[in-house]
C-alpha cells in the first residue's frame, strides 16, 4: 500500500496557490453556482407548465433530475479527482454547469430543458462531492467550519437570489427561458475564478504525484451510513420544500413574483444559518447539539405549513430556513470530520452523496404525486413533517466522538 502526498498547504509559497483572500473568493464563485440551476426554476413554474403542459410530477422532475446526477455521479467524481485532480474536477464541473444552464435558452422544446437540466446537474454532482476534500487540502484545519461556511453562503446566496429573481429576470428579458439561461453568467465567473487554482493544483499534483492509497468508499464503516442518512433525509426535506413552497402558495392564489420572494426568505435564512453552523462547530465538540437545534427548527416549519400556511407563512419560511441551513452545512463538516485525509473526505462525500442523493432526488417527484392524488398540499407537508421528526431522531444515533473513516 502506498501513501497519499502531503495536501498542498496555503501558506506554503512553493504551492503557486493564490493568497488565501483570493483562494477564498474562487470558492465563493464557485459554490455560488451549486443551487442556482435548481432554486431558478420553482417561482417560474405556472410560465413553464402553461408552456410546456407539464404535470406535477413532470415539474418535480426538473428537481429531482439534477438531484438523481448528485447521487449517481458522485463515485464518478471521486474517480475523476483521482485521475485528474480535484481541482481540474471542479474545473470541469463548473464548464458543466455553465453550458447546461445555458442551453436552458432552447427550452421551449421540452427534451432541451431536461438535457440542459441533466448536464447541469452532472455538475452540481462533481462539484458538490469534491469540493469538501479541496477544503480540507486548501485551508488550515482550525478553519474547516469558517470555509465550510464561506461555501455555505455562497450556495445558499446563490439559491436566494435565483429564487428571488427568477420572475423579473423574465419580465426583463422577455421570457422564462432567457431567465433561466442567464444564471450561465454566474457559471462564468465562476470558471474564470477557479482557473488559477486549477493551474496551481495541477503543478503541486505533477511534483507529487497522486498515489492510490489502497482505500475504497466506507461501504462497511456505521459512522458513514449514518451520516448518509442523515443527509438523505435533509436533502429530502430541502429538494421537496424548494420545489414546492412557491407553487403550493400560487395555488391559493398568490402571485409569481411574490412566492418568489417567500421562497428567497427559505433560502436567505439559510444564508445566515448556514454560515452560523460551521462556525458554532468550531466552538461545539458534541455535533449534536447543533444537528438537533436544526432538525427542531425545521420541523416547527413544516408543522406550520400542514396546520396554517397562510397564518404566518413568513414565519414558517424562516424556522424551515434555521433547520435547513445549519443541517445542510453541518453535513458537510462531518464529511471533514470524519476522515483523517483529504483522500478520506473525497471517498467519505463519494458514497454519502451517492447514497443521501440517490434516495432525496426522488422527493419532489414524490411530493409532486401526492399533490395530484390527495389534490392539495397538506398531505405533502405531513408526510415531510413526519421524516423532519424521524430526522430528529436519528441524530441522537451520533456519537459524541467521532469516528474516523479511512
Amino acid at each position: 500500500m502506498t501513501t497519499a502526498p502531503a495536501p498542498l498547504r496555503t501558506d506554503a509559497p512553493s504551492t503557486g496557490l493564490p493568497p488565501v483572500p483570493l483562494l477564498g473568493l474562487a470558492l465563493f464563485a464557485v459554490a455560488a453556482n451549486m443551487r442556482v440551476a435548481i432554486s431558478s426554476v420553482p417561482p417560474l413554474r405556472d410560465a413553464i407548465v402553461a408552456d410546456l403542459h407539464l404535470s406535477n410530477a413532470g415539474m418535480g422532475a426538473l428537481t429531482t433530475l439534477p438531484v438523481l446526477c448528485m447521487g449517481l455521479f458522485a463515485p464518478a467524481a471521486q474517480r475523476l479527482a483521482r485521475r485528474h485532480g480535484a481541482a481540474t474536477g471542479v474545473q470541469l464541473a463548473v464548464l458543466a454547469v455553465f453550458a447546461g444552464v445555458g442551453v436552458r435558452l432552447w427550452g421551449d422544446a421540452a427534451w432541451v430543458l431536461y438535457a440542459g437540466t441533466f448536464l447541469a446537474g452532472f455538475g452540481i454532482a462533481v462539484g458538490g462531492t469534491l469540493l469538501p476534500g479541496l477544503v480540507k487540502a486548501l485551508f488550515p484545519p482550525h478553519r474547516a467550519g469558517l470555509v465550510t461556511g464561506l461555501y455555505m453562503l455562497a450556495m445558499m446566496g446563490g439559491a436566494a437570489a435565483a429564487s428571488a429573481l427568477s420572475v423579473p429576470l423574465a419580465g426583463l428579458l422577455g421570457s422564462w427561458q432567457a431567465s433561466l439561461a442567464s444564471w450561465s453568467l454566474l457559471a462564468a465567473v465562476g470558471a474564470l475564478a477557479w482557473v488559477p487554482v486549477t493551474f496551481a493544483s495541477a503543478r503541486h499534483r505533477a511534483a507529487n504525484p497522486v498515489l492510490d492509497s489502497g482505500h475504497g468508499l466506507p461501504w462497511r464503516h456505521r459512522t458513514a451510513w449514518l451520516v448518509a442518512a442523515f443527509m438523505a433525509l435533509q436533502s429530502w426535506l430541502f429538494y421537496s420544500c424548494l420545489a414546492w413552497i412557491a407553487p403550493s402558495f400560487q395555488d391559493r392564489g398568490w402571485d409569481a413574483t411574490t412566492t418568489g420572494y417567500l421562497l428567497s426568505v427559505f433560502s436567505g435564512v439559510q444564508v445566515v444559518s448556514g454560515l452560523l453552523g460551521p462556525l458554532l462547530a468550531d466552538r461545539v465538540r458534541d455535533r449534536r447539539v447543533l444537528l438537533l437545534s436544526a432538525s427542531v427548527f425545521g420541523a416547527a416549519g413544516l408543522l406550520g405549513l400542514a396546520v396554517a400556511p397562510e397564518a404566518a407563512p413568513w414565519i414558517w419560511m424562516v424556522l424551515l430556513g434555521m433547520g435547513q441551513g445549519p443541517a445542510f452545512s453541518l453535513g458537510m463538516v462531518l464529511l471533514i470530520d470524519y476522515s483523517r485525509t483529504p483522500q478520506g473526505s473525497g471517498r467519505l462525500a463519494a458514497m454519502v452523496l451517492f447514497v443521501s442523493y440517490s434516495i432525496a432526488a426522488w422527493g419532489p417527484t414524490a411530493m409532486g404525486a401526492v399533490r395530484d392524488a390527495a389534490g392539495g398540499f397538506r398531505a405533502v407537508w405531513l408526510m415531510l413533517l413526519a421524516l423532519a421528526v424521524t430526522q430528529t431522531i436519528l441524530v441522537t444515533r451520533f456519537r459524541r466522538d467521532r469516528r474516523q473513516t479511512p
